[in-house]
């Protein structure tokens, strides 16, 4: 235990790096050359954003900020504080400023969860921050696209944190079970701890603190994987994240959704997220769900699942789920059309082992006179100048290369539509060659 901390700190808190040696993950920014080791190295500290999922070290950073620094670091929440606390902020820096030169000393003003300050509020940071008096420090769980000022925004860098791999928590866990009265665990219990954090490390440190008062309170010389369920009930994971039942309820869901089930997809959907699933995740699948099972028989609902995927990221969760779960229900009763996903598919396979086929002259670009003189774009048809804007019997496959047929639409939803009017082609086109 660091000879600084109580032992009434909560574990998160002893072991919160105090060197930038110490910090596990975020190699991305903090690894050799890498923009904040740069930020640190240089001496010059500078206003930021640190954007990322809870307990990546957003906070922990801030502080190492100060220190390398010599700055004084004055924290303020967003969920808690107010103009007020803005106020005394400044003051503290204003004093801390006006010491005289051998003695004036910089200030870090970091703000938690910075999102959940209004526009008002984020505003008063702005001329202190221009006139240098503090550098402005914010974390956000949130896009700070959506939820900050754009004024401070621009005034700020903006350092994107990721979650901690298994790795990392692998990691992590060593360190706490240096310090931490906690007894052996078995392998699988440390699996399904590390699944359950979920890339947080805050949530890691606060379990196993948990699991080793538990450990002392019930004599418990080895953690097990049944007995870790038995005491953290509903709070551990349904599935392990990445796990096989992960990908088993994901599939579910996406069968569900695929085969025209409400109910079903609405089930495995809430199934995943009050497993813990990320909802930016399941964004991103109900998104393919809309391009691979929906495709052009209802265009509407990629559209309709990319804004669902926006809304999440202005309104995070809870809110933010409701517009998912209304996605969910969109995809299971769409029309169904795969012809697009197949088609792309039998695309690749055949350029894969097709030989490279020259454009045709017709076709290519003229941007020289060169290019002109050697035929280049030589009778291309321009389609607008046709009657209804379609070049009966013109070819835009290379030279020689049969009609492959890629895409075949479905008759159902708006593929009717189109087969018909790919029909009403095919037969201007043959007339045309005929």
């Amino acid at each position: 235990m660091p000879p600084s901390a109580a032992p009434h700190q909560p574990l998160a808190e002893r072991l919160r790096p105090k060197t930038l040696g110490e910090v596990i993950g975020q190699q991305h920014l903090l690894g050799e050359g890498m923009p904040l080791r740069i930020a640190f190295e240089s001496g010059q500290p500078h206003s930021c954003i640190l954007w990322g999922p809870p307990g990546t070290g957003k906070t922990t950073i801030a502080r190492l900020m100060a220190d390398a620094f010599g700055a004084q670091f004055i924290s303020i929440s967003a969920v808690l504080g107010g103009v007020k606390d803005i106020r005394e902020a400044v003051e503290r820096a204003q004093v801390a400023l006006g010491r005289g030169p051998e003695h004036a000393r910089r200030t870090i003003v970091f703000v938690d969860e910075v999102h959940r300050f209004n526009k008002s509020q984020q505003d008063a940071f702005l001329p202190h921050v221009e006139s240098g008096l503090f550098t402005f420090i914010g974390a956000t769980t949130e896009n700070p696209s959506f939820e900050v000022n754009s004024a401070l925004l621009s005034r700020a860098a903006v350092y994107v944190l990721q979650s901690l791999g298994e790795d990392d928590l692998r990691q992590i866990v060593q360190r706490a079970l240096a310090i931490e009265a906690v007894p052996p665990l078995e392998d699988a219990a440390r699996d399904r701890l590390i699944a359950y954090a979920d890339g947080d490390a805050r949530r890691l440190l606060n379990t196993l603190e948990t699991l080793s008062t538990a450990a002392t309170q019930q004599k418990q010389e080895l953690i097990t994987d049944a007995w870790l369920l038995r005491v953290l009930g509903e709070r551990m994971r349904r599935y392990d994240k990445g796990g096989e039942q992960f990908y088993d309820t994901i599939s579910a869901l996406h069968k569900s959704v695929r085969g025209s089930d409400p109910d079903a997809s609405l089930y495995w959907f809430v199934r995943m997220l009050d497993g813990g699933a990320d909802p930016r995740y399941m964004a991103r699948r109900l998104l393919r769900m809309a391009s691979e099972d929906i495709g052009l028989a209802d265009p509407r609902a990629l559209r309709l699942a990319l804004d669902a995927a926006e809304v999440y990221e202005r309104l995070g969760s809870p809110e933010g789920e409701l517009a998912l779960a209304e996605c969910v229900v969109y995809l299971a009763v769409a029309p169904k059309s795969n012809a697009v996903y197949k088609a792309y598919n039998e695309a690749r396979a055949f350029i894969k082992k097709d030989g490279t086929r020259p454009v045709p002259m017709h076709l290519r670009n003229a941007p020289t006179k060169l290019m002109k003189e050697l035929d280049y774009g030589k009778g291309y048809r321009y389609a607008h100048n046709e009657e209804g804007a379609f070049a009966a019997g013109e070819s835009y496959l290379p030279e020689g290369m049969a009609e492959p047929g890629f895409y075949r639409p479905v008759e159902r939803g708006l593929e009717i539509k189109i087969a018909e009017k790919m029909r009403t082609l095919r037969a201007l086109n043959e007339k045309s060659r005929n």
